[in-house]
C-alpha cells in the first residue's frame, strides 16, 4: 500500500472511492510493494514521473544483475572467435533469441536487429525498401517523426506518399480513406503501410486488425510499437506484421542506446541495403570492387554491436516477464481511467472548461497515455511552457510540446495544411519561437501525461491537485 495514504486523509478518502469503483486496481498491489523495494528513490526524493512514453524506469534490481554480470565475466568484441568474444557473442545471441520469445513471435517465422532505437530500426526499413515509380508509402496523420522521415526515402525512389487523416475528438484514423486506398492496390505495385500500435501523442490504440487485412491485399507492413509495448501484452503470434521497431528504454528504463527491428525473415530477404558496413559483409575487397553482404540479421547490424548492453536487455524483460504485463496493463487503465473522468470534470466558475482533451474520452481502444491542454475562464490557452515550468516547482515530471508526432498535433489543434505549409516557404527556416507567432496564440503543442510500470493512485492525485491550481486562473493576455 502507498504509504502517503496511510497519513493523507483526502487522499485516503480518494483511494477508497477510486478502489470502490475500479476493483481491479486492488489486484495489482504487488506493483506497490515493487515500487517501494526497487524504485524507492521516487517517493524519497519526492518525485512525480508521468511521463513513461517519454522514457521507462529502471528498477535497482536490473542495474545489480547487470553489474554483477559485468563484474564476474570478461567480454570483448564479438566479431572474432576467441574466448572472450565468443563469451559476448553467446550472451547477445541469448538475448536475440529471448527478444522473440518474450514477444511470442516464432524464430522461424521473424529475426531480431538490434539497433540505437526505434528511429534506426526505422531508417534501416526506410533506406532498405525497394520504393520504384509507382509504388506507395501509406502511413497516418498520427505517426511518430521517425516513421514520417520514411516517406523521403519514398519520395527520393519515385514512390508516393499517402496519408489517412485522423478525425477529431477521439483522433482516430479515417478508416473511409483506409479503406479506399485498400481498394486502388494495384497488381505488381508495391505498398508499405506504416502507423503506430498505440499514438505516442494521444494514447489511441489503431486497429491491429489491419494487419491482416492490408497483408491480404499484398501490402508490406510497419507497426511501430514503441509506444503500445511497454504496458500492453505484444503478441507476434497473435498479430504478424512484416516489420517492428522498439526502443528498451520504453519498456524498462536501462539501459538507452538499444532498439530493435524484428522483422519477418522472408520480408527482411527484400530489402537492399544501400551501403555496407563492418559486421555486415562476408566479405569485401578494394582492388576487386565487390561485397558479398551477409544474410539475415547479420546483413543489417552495422560495426559493432552494443555488446555489453545487450546482455541487460534479456535482464530487462525477464524483469518485466516477472512483474507481468498484464498487471501492469491493468494498473494503468484503472488509473488513466479515473484521470480522465477527473480532468473533463474541472471547471472554472463561469462554468467554462478547464481541460481540453485529444483523445478518446474513456478507456475503450486507448492507451494510458493522456494529452491535454488547459484553458483559462476567458477561453485563453495557457502556454504549456508556463504549465512544465509550474510542474517542475512540484518536482512533477510531465512532458510538453508536440512529441515529435505532428499530423496529430496538428488536426488536434486545427491547424490546417495552408496553416502549416506558411511555415516552410520562407527563405529563412523560421525558430520555434517565431513559430508560435505563426500560429497568432493557437495551441500548437500541449501537456502530456503518461503512466507505466510503478505509477501509483498517489501519483495521479498529486498531479490532479496540481491541474486544479490552474482554475479560475488567467493565462496572462
Amino acid at each position: 500500500m502507498d504509504a502517503l495514504l496511510e497519513t493523507d486523509v483526502a487522499l485516503r478518502q480518494a483511494y477508497a472511492d477510486f478502489s470502490a469503483r475500479y476493483p481491479a486496481y486492488t489486484a495489482t498491489r504487488h506493483l506497490d510493494d515493487l515500487r517501494a523495494a526497487e524504485y524507492s528513490r521516487l517517493d524519497e526524493q519526492g518525485h512525480i514521473y508521468v511521463d513513461y512514453t517519454g522514457g521507462g524506469l529502471y528498477a535497482d534490481r536490473q542495474l545489480r544483475e547487470h553489474m554483477g554480470l559485468l563484474q564476474k565475466g570478461v567480454f570483448g568484441n564479438p566479431h572474432s572467435s576467441n574466448p572472450t568474444s565468443l563469451a559476448a557473442t553467446e550472451l547477445d545471441e541469448h538475448a536475440r533469441h529471448f527478444v522473440l520469445e518474450y514477444f511470442n513471435a516464432d524464430p522461424d517465422v521473424y529475426t531480431v536487429i538490434f539497433t540505437q532505437n526505434a528511429s534506426g530500426a526505422l531508417k534501416l526499413v526506410g533506406e532498405s525498401y525497394p520504393f520504384a515509380p509507382g509504388d506507395r508509402y501509406v502511413l497516418t496523420f498520427d505517426n511518430h517523426n521517425s516513421v514520417n522521415g520514411v516517406r523521403e526515402f519514398a519520395r527520393a525512389r519515385g514512390a508516393t506518399v499517402h496519408y489517412i487523416p485522423v478525425l477529431p475528438p477521439d483522433l482516430r484514423a479515417d478508416t473511409s480513406v483506409f479503406e479506399q486506398l485498400l481498394a486502388e492496390t494495384k497488381p505488381g505495385q508495391k505498398t508499405l503501410f506504416a502507423y503506430p500500435g498505440q499514438s505516442n501523442f494521444s494514447g489511441v490504440q489503431h486497429p491491429l486488425e489491419w494487419i491482416a487485412r492490408t497483408q491480404a491485399a499484398g501490402w508490406d507492413v510497419l507497426v511501430d510499437f514503441a509506444a503500445f509495448a511497454p504496458t500492453n501484452r505484444l503478441d507476434l503470434g497473435q498479430w504478424t506484421p512484416d516489420f517492428v521497431d522498439l526502443s528498451f528504454y520504453k519498456l524498462f528504463g536501462y539501459p538507452t542506446g538499444i532498439g530493435a527491428l524484428i522483422a519477418r525473415k522472408d520480408k527482411l530477404a527484400k530489402l537492399q541495403r544501400p551501403w555496407f558496413a563492418g559486421g555486415t559483409i562476408t566479405m569485401a575487397s578494394v582492388q576487386g570492387d565487390g561485397y558479398y553482404l551477409a544474410e539475415g540479421e547479420r546483413g543489417f547490424e552495422d560495426g559493432t554491436i552494443n555488446y555489453l548492453n545487450i546482455p541487460a536487455v534479456e535482464i530487462g524483460l525477464k524483469f518485466l516477464q516477472s512483474v507481468g504485463i498484464d498487471a501492469i496493463h491493468t494498473r494503468v487503465m484503472a488509473l488513466a481511467g479515473w484521470l480522465l473522468e477527473q480532468l473533463l470534470s474541472l471547471q472554472h466558475s463561469n462554468g467554462k472548461p478547464l481541460v481540453r482533451l485529444y483523445g478518446p474520452a474513456t478507456t475503450e481502444g486507448r492507451g494510458s497515455t493522456v494529452t491535454i491542454n488547459l484553458f483559462d475562464p476567458d477561453g485563453h490557452l495557457f502556454d504549456f511552457r508556463d504549465v512544465e515550468r509550474a510542474a517542475n516547482e512540484r518536482q512533477i515530471s510531465l512532458r510538453t510540446g508536440c512529441f515529435c508526432n505532428p499530423g496529430a498535433g496538428e488536426v488536434a489543434n486545427n491547424l490546417t495544411a495552408d496553416d502549416m505549409r506558411g511555415c516552410f516557404g520562407q527563405e529563412e527556416r523560421l525558430t520555434f519561437e517565431e513559430f508560435l507567432l505563426v500560429m497568432d496564440g493557437r495551441a500548437s503543442g500541449a501537456v502530456r501525461i503518461s503512466l507505466g510500470i510503478v505509477s501509483n493512485f498517489s501519483d495521479v492525485y498529486h498531479l490532479m491537485q496540481f491541474v486544479r491550481t490552474f482554475v479560475d486562473r488567467s493565462a496572462g493576455r
